[in-house]
């Protein structure tokens, strides 16, 4: 019989932060190399004009988002807030967690939809909500249901909003210098004092095109390392795997229809990819149940 290598939930954790640290490090190379070709196909300073602009765009943009990321993700859903009368099994599993993990107590409500499913928003502890929907409540049993809460108070913990928002203001970046420099070849003359520097404009067109694609995908796998955490940060508050296992074959069984009303911006803050599909945002659901069997 092969003797099953068990995984430390504190193992687990660091290694995931880890590796959403060095992706966020691949992500700042692959603007520094962005800048590079981009400055020694033009001139220098109209690049800086282009990296000047990008920032500012991008920073503002993202923190509007980030300052009204409860308020959005809430109103997209159309969710209510939750009465403490009508869901006391609800603030009382919260409430025990909070006591175990120190946070602050997050308002709470409630999505209808039929799907297993939930998610936490908020820039910070102090300002963080817990959404479920009512399949969830209706579906998973009280360990299971806990399991679920404790994986979002993980996102809160391990302040993943934050972490998130920091890799779409570099992403954001990216992308509107690979946009404005490709919108400006246009208006570009081809003049003699070009000809010099058209191998790394060659360069810069197809970095510029691949580039958004690239740290997309990056953004994508932090994504998924940010759920192997919280599934871990669930595991050290309940102390209880097996009620997230439970939850998680509920959601494989489960044969509520797809969510239509989730916008595709806010579905990564969801337990569980709430379209159904393939979703890259999201580790496949027999990945994470076999991590935390090990657990």
């Amino acid at each position: 019989m092969v003797e099953i290598k068990r995984i430390d939930f504190r193992d687990q954790i660091s290694k995931n932060k880890w590796k959403s640290f060095f992706l966020i490090f691949c992500i700042f190379i692959v603007f520094l190399i962005l800048g590079y070709v981009i400055s020694m196909a033009t001139d220098p300073s109209y690049f800086f004009v282009i990296m000047i602009l990008s920032i500012i765009i991008s920073i503002l943009y993202i923190l509007i988002s980030y300052y009204n990321s409860d308020r959005i993700a809430l109103a997209s859903v159309r969710a209510k807030e939750a009465s403490r009368q009508q869901y006391k099994q609800y603030y009382d599993l919260v409430e025990g967690l909070t006591l175990a993990s120190g946070l602050p107590m997050p308002r709470l409500y409630i999505m209808e939809s039929p799907m297993i499913n939930a998610f936490a928003s908020g820039r910070n502890p102090q300002k963080a909500v817990i959404c479920v929907t009512t399949g969830a409540l209706e579906k998973l049993d009280k360990k299971e249901l806990e399991g679920v809460l404790a994986h979002e108070l993980g996102h809160v913990a391990n302040f993943d909003i934050r972490y998130m928002t920091l890799a779409a203001v570099m992403v954001g970046m990216i992308a509107i210098i690979s946009e404005i420099f490709l919108r400006s070849l246009w208006f570009k003359s081809s003049d003699s004092d070009n000809k010099g520097n058209l191998i790394f404009l060659v360069i810069g067109i197809i970095f510029a095109i691949l580039a958004p694609i690239i740290v997309q995908l990056v953004q994508l796998a932090i994504s998924r390392k940010r759920e192997y955490s919280a599934d871990a940060t669930s595991v050290a508050f309940t102390r209880y795997p097996q009620g997230l296992i439970g939850a998680l074959k509920k959601i494989q069984k489960d044969n509520a229809p797809p969510e239509k009303k989730v916008a595709k911006s806010i579905a990564p803050l969801f337990f569980a990819n709430p379209f159904r599909n393939i979703g890259s945002t999201h580790p496949p659901i027999e990945e994470r149940i076999k991590v935390l069997e090990r657990m």
